[in-house]
């Protein structure tokens, strides 16, 4: 018999055993496929001095392969539902331990003193709710935790946005927050046949390596991020539009947003997909004594 979790087998009879029923509101779906959970663990690059974070574990697929790879499991898990089925299924393994919470509202940073002491080595590794994807990731992000990096599987638009260069349709606000922090990576793509509801669309995963610092370094990080996402308000708008419309009195303070593209070397007339983090980081230090 097979022993793995993530078999279709297996799964139907852990479910069946438990009588569980998939709840959309924490849009669950399980995998079933052994091998792409396996290539997920690679990619975050886990020895037997690692340790893993992990969001959502379900029923202890992705789990299992993490307890096989590293040193010790720490998993957060929002459904109470599923602790009597996790504390049976990962029973064979003793470096598992599972957090019944919300991780948006659990306090990460200590969890990590208290579960990972002596292990330098930390990574994120998670099938992540879809519908929660970027406010975690983000979380995890900005509290500047003491962890590698991120591998996660999460919706195939999602990871595009996200590792998106200028210039794409895909590149925006939300390019910036992650690679501003993170080198992003898509390494897979994951059809939906292999999830256990399927979902409608594909998915991706994709790994965020920690920069050691910023990519760019500016004078207010919270007001860099309130000047992209003014910059991508409207798309087909210029940028000097979008700034002027979006941010506090912007029409009052038109001349000094023209001064500020200026001083920075942005052309006004260029819509904000078009520009860096580079650039955005010194239009944003040029915006900055103007509305603070």
């Amino acid at each position: 018999m097979n022993k793995d979790i993530a078999t279709p087998v297996r799964t139907k009879d852990i479910l069946k055993k438990y009588g569980f029923s998939f709840k959309k509101s924490l849009g669950q779906n399980f995998l079933i496929d052994t091998n792409i959970l396996k290539r997920i663990v690679e990619h975050a690059e886990l020895t037997d001095e690692s340790g893993a974070i992990e969001i959502g574990p379900g029923i202890g697929a992705l789990t299992e392969q993490l307890a096989k790879s590293s040193k010790k499991v720490t998993a957060f898990e929002i459904d109470q539902r599923l602790l009597p089925i996790l504390a049976d299924t990962l029973s064979p393994y003793d470096n598992v331990k599972i957090i019944h919470g919300d991780v948006l509202k659990a306090d990460v940073k200590q969890a990590i003193e208290e579960e990972f002491k002596d292990i330098k080595d930390i990574m994120v590794v998670a099938n992540l709710p879809y519908y929660v994807t970027t406010p975690i990731i983000l979380k995890l992000l900005s509290e500047d935790l003491p962890i590698r990096g991120i591998v996660c599987m999460l919706q195939k638009e999602v990871a595009d946005r996200i590792a998106a260069k200028p210039g794409t349709k895909e590149y925006g606000s939300l390019s910036i927050a992650i690679q501003y922090y993170t080198e992003a990576e898509t390494v897979m793509i994951v059809p939906k046949t292999v999830f256990m509801p399927q979902p409608n669309v594909d998915s991706a995963v994709i790994r965020l390596t920690k920069r050691t610092t910023p990519i760019v370094e500016v004078q207010d990080e919270d007001f860099l991020f309130v000047v992209t996402r003014a910059s991508f308000a409207q798309r087909r708008k210029t940028i000097l539009n979008n700034l002027t419309s979006q941010l506090p009195e912007g029409k009052a303070k038109k001349e000094m947003i023209l001064a500020a593209l200026e001083a920075s070397e942005v052309d006004p007339t260029r819509r904000g997909e078009t520009l860096s983090i580079e650039e955005f980081g010194r239009l944003s230090d040029a915006l900055l004594p103007n509305f603070k």
